[in-house]
């Protein structure tokens, strides 16, 4: 028996299916059924049997329109269009330039027949214009609306916008960001690419040389499959530039919690050989106006290219080592897998190096190493004793330099600076289906109200320990303990699922540290101990006071915090609470 459906519920099917037929040019199917009878499921039509044609394939370049900020090979670009008896029209600047270089060229006015207004704000703006973009070649009322208004059709538009981006990075005025903010340019963009079965549209100067060379390779055409990526990137660009100004904006007034509408937008920094792992795809994107000095700010002074690993692995190490001022001491954190694995301070870059290396030596092989002061010699000299994949420093000496030059693969990040941690800014995770925004976790252990919640107060040594604790776990991933002592880390337990497993592994590795030493005693002696959320049970206080450390630092909050009081003053142990949290996930 075959079954049926009542054809009222294949209206929606069939609608689609004309729709996508008219698209293509082609007559649309018939469902052969008249209204309020069912039709046998066999005989609907399916939209996977067969392709459906895309439009006309090639353009031919007749007149191209030109208004670009970046002039950057604009004149042999727009020469070699001349050469191939394309007429150029072009709008201010532009016009000025191509001029200049002896090239004939229309004003946009003259296509207009109005001149530009308010300072340049109102120039392109005009039927003249998007008329000649958005009509449709084989349309016979568009060609008619053409004819009757004298437009000239355009083909190829070539924009980029006013340097809004540029213009914010630099700090300028909140006027000058609002005058570099365009209008006609990304309405022209617009038009172009949603009729980019007629119109090729660049927005990008390194697109210059494949345009000419596809124009040659067709004998002055353009193919449907190169209109059809730069549509994609054109929108993609007045995307990220509306972006841009949007999140400016925000930041201006007062960013909202919860907008109704979350802008996102980006540059390509770099296209990465795979994501975390070899079948993933990957690239590395810049946001507009970047000024936190970091992964997104470095320059490249040396070594392989940087992987999506490195990447990820380079930021949460920068961050973390921007927790110490430099003004007041010299700090290295190595990184692994995103999680430090030894941090600590020092008079110097060579003895913070050496005291963050000794907490976990293994675990730093094919490690990142950042650091709060620029790479000197003698820190450069024992950093390349053992492998390690990045260096990030906010500078580094020309004798630094040559020593890490002698590591051809090892890369140097110089990032020019170091990220303020108390600065504010957000952080943004993809889910299923959307993306979660929160702000950053800006608060310092500096500024937080320490409450001591035991019968014996931490002595001077023990609070500043505690205080270097807590600064490293608020970049250990949770649950995270901390054990430091005498400005850096001597165990670090990371991303266990409960809190007394991170205690332990913490413990651990301070005894395995102090065993590589030739010491009798763990390491974990006589440390402080920094927890990035409350103890739920005494379990994980008791581990640490087992190891042998003698203060604790934690936010408190718990329900049993009272019954892990009792067991600190049992111990004898100094805590106190910070009432802030650092989970970090």
């Amino acid at each position: 028996m075959t079954a049926s459906v009542p054809l009222g519920r294949t209206r929606l099917l069939s609608v689609a299916v004309e729709t996508l037929a008219s698209v293509a040019g082609h007559r649309p199917l018939q469902l052969a059924a008249p209204a309020g009878s069912v039709l046998p499921r066999a005989q609907i039509p399916s939209l996977t049997t067969q392709a459906i044609p895309m439009p006309r394939d090639q353009i031919r370049v007749t007149r191209a329109l030109l208004s670009v900020s970046d002039k950057t090979g604009l004149t042999d670009f727009a020469a070699a269009l001349s050469k191939r008896g394309v007429e150029l029209v072009s709008t201010g600047g532009t016009h000025r330039a191509l001029t200049e270089a002896g090239l004939a060229v229309r004003e946009v006015s003259e296509l207009t027949r109005f001149p530009e207004m308010m300072d340049g704000r109102v120039k392109t703006l005009h039927p003249a214009v998007h008329g000649g973009l958005l009509a449709v070649r084989d349309n016979p009322e568009h060609q008619a609306a053409l004819a009757a208004h004298g437009i000239d059709a355009i083909d190829l538009l070539v924009v980029n916008l006013y340097p809004f981006e540029e213009t914010l990075k630099a700090g300028k005025a909140y006027d000058d960001c609002v005058e570099n903010i365009d209008v006609g340019g990304p309405a022209m963009i617009r038009a172009a690419a949603k009729n980019h079965a007629d119109v090729a549209v660049v927005v990008d100067v390194s697109d210059y040389g494949a345009i000419l060379a596809e124009l040659a390779e067709h004998d002055g055409n353009l193919t449907a499959t190169t209109r059809r990526r730069l549509a994609q990137k054109a929108f993609s660009r007045t995307a990220s530039y509306d972006a841009a100004i949007a999140n400016w904006l925000a930041e201006v007034e007062g960013r909202d919690k919860a907008p109704t509408f979350k802008a996102l937008g980006g540059t390509l920094a770099q296209s990465l050989r795979y994501g975390e792992n070899p079948h993933q795809s990957a690239a590395f994107y810049r946001l507009p106006g970047t000024l936190r000095p970091g992964i997104a700010t470095a320059r490249q002074a040396q070594g392989k290219e940087l992987s999506y690993n490195n990447l990820n692995d380079t930021d949460a190490a920068y961050e973390c080592v921007a927790e110490f001022d430099p003004a007041r001491t010299a700090a290295v954190a190595i990184i692994k897998h995103a999680n430090p694995c030894g941090v600590a301070e020092g008079p110097d870059l060579l003895a913070a190096y050496e005291q963050a290396l000794a907490c976990d030596p293994t675990s730093a092989f094919g490690g990142i190493v950042a650091l709060n002061r620029p790479l000197d010699a003698e820190a450069a000299r024992k950093i390349v004793e053992i492998f390690t994949e990045v260096i990030i420093a906010p500078d580094a000496s020309e004798e630094a330099l040559a020593i890490v030059g002698a590591k051809k693969n090892l890369r140097l990040l110089l990032a020019g600076g170091l990220a303020d941690p108390r600065a504010k800014g957000e952080v943004i995770r993809t889910v299923a289906g959307g993306f979660l925004v929160q702000g950053r976790d800006a608060l310092s252990v500096d500024d937080m109200d320490l409450k001591v919640v035991t019968k014996r107060a931490p002595s001077e040594a023990e609070l500043a320990d505690m205080r270097f604790a807590y600064r490293v776990a608020k970049h250990v991933k949770s649950n995270a303990i901390v054990y430091a002592k005498g400005g850096a880390t001597v165990g670090i337990g990371a991303g266990q699922m409960s809190r007394v497993d991170s205690s332990i592994t913490a413990a651990r590795k301070a005894a395995e540290a102090a065993q590589r030493l030739g010491l009798s005693e763990s390491l974990a002696k006589g440390s402080a101990v920094a927890s990035d959320a409350f103890f739920p049970f005494a379990d994980g206080l008791l581990a640490a006071a087992e190891a042998g450390a003698t203060a604790v630092i934690q936010p408190g909050g718990s329900m049993r915090d009272d019954e892990v009081i009792r067991a600190a003053d049992e111990a004898g142990l100094a805590m106190v609470f910070t009432g802030v949290r650092h989970f970090r996930h």
